[in-house]
């Protein structure tokens, strides 16, 4: 999954809006901001539109939008938060490091139903229950925001996206009047961290889940408070729905605008369990685990298969490590998963074998199996102190249990 999976780390960040590019096309071709927005009429209506997840990977979490209808002045528009410019200079790099210019675009409702539809992705409207001038207020804020030297802002998977952007924006237009949830939304005893609540909807994506959690770090571990858990669209629609503004609910109806069908639940075909990172992982264990056995009873031993191997791990630490120091997502700061994908094995590993270096290459193997024990009482410390499991992607465990049996080996005849 180091393809979508690593780059949806970074990315999932930016992958997830390729269904808002149209959205964006509209604006340059036929959208323009007003220095002044327009006087909302009394028939105006506000709704805080959500789109279910999609099967794609960059849908898979949802989206938010905010509505803006008022027929009496002809306004029908939809503020999405989170589209970007495939012709930025410098596309690649940017999206890459991080640094990728995300903006809020505006497009007609009928757009937006058109591209679910064709997904085939739910969409629900609440109809928010604001006064005429928590409706201006939160109108002349989105139009402020879709000025040209506004509209670009820095996406932060967690914490700066198409979800919170709204949850701040309601919070300006209502002040304190508007009081969000302070619970957990799925019970005061299920807080869960940023990273929990991302797997919970990467089931069926198992190397997307896998190569997410390899990829960010103990930021995500945070346990998520009942105000940052909205980072994710279904949780900002359940939230609202339990807001009040003043003393009454902030949701004043609730529509279904579109159902998606439902497909038939069938079983993935076998072939696709024995291709996930479960089964891949504890087959590279179980190679571990027999060479091992295999070449203990032989005096003279290949090395092969660790140089391979691990060239592979090293090569996957270094990736880690570039997340981490160059690029400005934040979340895959503190990697810990670098104590066992030890950026080092390559190109260090590659002199196994070689008597001229079995001095140093046997303290290196030494660290490294230090190195795995201290990853594996932090995992557990950790977890004990923070609430909730870190060390995921779980199958990762697999390959770490393989490498700590061959270093442990290698120790004695490098």
């Amino acid at each position: 999954m180091f393809n979508n999976c690593i780059i949806s780390v970074l990315g999932h960040v930016a992958v997830r809006t390729i269904s808002c590019l149209f959205i964006f096309f509209f604006t340059l071709t036929g959208g323009h901001s007003p220095l002044f927005a327009q006087s909302l009429s009394k028939e105006a209506k506000v709704s805080l539109i959500t789109v279910s997840p999609g099967e794609e990977l960059y849908s898979s979490f949802g989206h938010n939008a905010l509505w803006v209808s008022d027929p009496m002045q002809g306004i029908d528009k939809v503020y999405n938060y989170g589209t970007f410019d495939f012709r930025t200079e410098g596309f690649y790099i940017k999206f890459m490091r991080g640094t990728l210019p995300y903006q809020l675009s505006v497009s007609p409702m009928y757009y937006t139903m058109y591209g679910a539809q064709a997904e085939n992705r739910s969409v629900t409207e609440q109809v928010l229950n604001l006064s005429q001038n928590q409706k201006q207020k939160l109108y002349d804020y989105l139009e402020n925001n879709y000025l040209p030297q506004n509209r670009q802002y820095a996406y932060k998977f967690f914490y700066d996206n198409c979800a919170t952007r709204l949850r701040d924006a309601l919070k300006t237009a209502c002040g304190d009047s508007l009081q969000y949830y302070n619970q957990p939304i799925r019970g005061t005893f299920e807080a869960k961290s940023y990273r929990n609540w991302m797997n919970s909807y990467l089931g069926n994506k198992p190397w997307a889940r896998f190569g997410m959690n390899l990829g960010i770090g103990l930021p995500s571990d945070h346990v998520a408070t009942p105000q940052e858990e909205m980072y994710l669209p279904n949780n900002l629609r359940d939230h609202a729905d339990r807001a009040k503004v003043g003393q009454q609910k902030l949701v004043l109806q609730k529509n279904k605008l579109f159902e998606a069908t439902q497909p038939d639940i069938i079983s993935p075909p076998f072939y696709e369990l024995l291709l996930g990172p479960q089964f891949i992982f504890l087959l590279l264990m179980g190679v571990f685990s027999g060479l091992t056995t295999y070449q203990k009873r032989r005096e003279k031993i290949s090395f092969l298969f660790d140089k391979i191997i691990f060239t592979v791990v090293g090569l996957a630490g270094w990736l880690l490590l570039l997340l981490w120091i160059a690029t400005d997502h934040g979340v895959t700061n503190w990697n810990p998963h670098l104590l066992w994908a030890f950026p080092l094995h390559f190109p260090l590993m590659l002199f196994l074998g070689n008597p001229r270096h079995s001095n140093w290459v046997k303290k290196y193997v030494q660290l490294c199996l230090i190195l795995l024990v201290i990853f594996g009482v932090g995992v557990i410390v950790s977890s004990l102190v923070l609430g909730t499991v870190i060390g995921q992607p779980i199958e990762a465990f697999f390959l770490i249990f393989g490498l700590f049996y061959r270093l442990n080996f290698l120790r004695k005849r490098v």
